[in-house]
């Protein structure tokens, strides 16, 4: 099966947002912990602004660690479900490629599972246009760990499925340009959830949403007799490596 054009894959989130926000995976705490880090500053009073924040599930982790967040997202559906979610954060409607931010207002700016769906021949000049001399542009993902044998299959039976079996970035969307100096980090955690939320999670990502509402059924109602095989009980743990890639903006450090 042909994949959907990027367009439509990112557009899809939008008639899924509550199913996307109940059940996908959040981040830890070593996550934000390694971003104070690769930074060189704290993330508490920092101007946060989270791009591509869908639903808030990274937006609100930043508020909780005391960044000043506004969040960018362009999706109608997701804004939607953001605002019931955290309707005391700044919200704005927009794009990577296009901030509506006025420049050096932002002493971070994170993408979660976002960077992708951006072009960075226009992404990164305007991250760095936005950002204060001395700020950082830090992006990051959740990637099912491989070395996981239940997911290694589950992996390959998507592949076996689809032409386009990845429900994530693929690894050369997960990196800087070379030409930009950036440090790196992966972060291992887990999640134990049940066998039904593990389902929603991999139904809510774009192949789910795009290859038609009987296709999906069909491999997710497979997957099911799969995973209680493998997890009886009904209770799947979900194993991540969360990538983060972080590149600091050049100059003075901007005084707050």
């Amino acid at each position: 099966m042909p994949p959907p054009p990027r367009a439509l894959r990112a557009r899809s989130f939008d008639p899924a947002a509550a199913r996307y926000d109940a059940a996908r995976p959040g981040y830890p705490q070593a996550l934000l912990d390694a971003v104070e880090e690769l930074t060189g500053r704290p993330i508490r009073g920092s101007r946060v602004v989270d791009v591509g924040a869908g639903t808030g599930i990274s937006t609100r982790l930043l508020h909780a660690r005391g960044a000043r967040v506004t969040a960018v997202e362009p999706g109608p559906g997701m804004a939607a479900q953001f605002r019931r979610g955290l309707p005391s954060v700044p919200l704005v409607r927009g794009i990577g490629d296009a901030l509506p931010l006025a420049a050096g207002s932002a002493d971070l700016i994170t993408y979660a599972q976002s960077w992708h769906w951006t072009d960075p021949a226009r992404s990164i000049p305007e991250a760095l246009r936005v950002l204060a001399p001395g700020g950082a542009l830090a992006l990051w993902w959740n990637i099912a760990d491989r070395d996981v044998p239940w997911i290694r299959e589950q992996a390959a039976r998507l592949a076996a499925r689809f032409t386009d079996s990845a429900h994530g970035a693929p690894p050369a969307a997960r990196r800087f340009p070379d030409e930009l100096p950036s440090h790196t980090r992966t972060v291992r955690w887990s999640r134990t959830v049940p066998l039904a939320v593990h389902l929603e999670n991999l139904g809510s990502h774009s192949l789910f949403l795009t290859v038609g509402q009987e296709t999906a059924a069909d491999f997710l109602d497979r997957e099911r007799a799969e995973l209680l095989a493998a997890f009886p009980g009904g209770t799947v743990r979900e194993e991540y490596e969360t990538e983060l890639a972080v590149t600091i903006r050049p100059g003075t450090s901007f005084s707050r």
